[in-house]
């Protein structure tokens, strides 16, 4: 399922800062962020090149910023997951509204023209902010709001869109959807 496609790669890039930048449980193990410093700038920067997008790394100060952002994009997800659609839209228009989003066309990199959504101080902050936040938006202001999601494996709590084509998916990765298969399996055959 697409949006389309920069809309598509801000959603990538707003998943991964989430499962990257904010603590819960994941794959089963308690799952703490990475300390400030560089395994914080490289956790940061490996989100915000999801979707294919290339980006500086981020500074030391720009991954504590963009964790704070994860945790406000998380809230978006854990309503979804709630089916409170409206908490999930108030979340969204308050990063909205906070970056004062603006769409700009731009052209760059030998690629055509496509919509970029800068903040208003353009920092790396604002500007990611603004552009998961607009991704974000274009999902929930559409009838496949419940592509947004939170693993539904046990003691896992990372989250994920779902592209896939009939939109079932549960799990944020394949490692849980084994796990819980796995761990089906093995209670039908203690049972047996």
């Amino acid at each position: 399922m697409n949006f389309n496609s920069h809309s598509d790669a801000a959603v990538a890039v707003a998943v991964f800062l989430v499962n990257k930048l904010t603590a819960g449980e994941a794959r089963g193990r308690a799952y703490s962020p990475p300390p400030k410093g560089a395994e914080r700038r490289t956790a940061a920067t490996e989100a915000l090149r999801a979707g294919g997008w290339r980006s500086r790394e981020a500074t030391d100060t720009e991954a504590d910023e963009l964790a704070d952002v994860a945790t406000e994009l998380r809230v978006v997800f854990d309503a979804v997951e709630a089916d409170d659609v409206d908490t999930a839209a108030l979340q969204v228009n308050q990063l909205l509204d906070g970056t004062q989003a603006r769409p700009h066309l731009e052209r760059h990199d030998g690629e055509p023209w496509h919509l970029h959504f800068h903040g208003k101080n353009q920092t790396l902050r604002d500007d990611w902010a603004a552009a998961c936040a607009t991704g974000l938006a274009i999902v929930l202001g559409s009838d496949l709001h419940d592509r947004l999601g939170v693993c539904t494996a046990p003691h896992c709590d990372r989250v994920y869109v779902d592209i896939s084509r009939n939109g079932t998916r549960r799990f944020c990765s394949t490692a849980c959807q084994n796990r819980v298969k796995t761990a089906a399996f093995r209670a039908r055959a203690s049972h047996s």
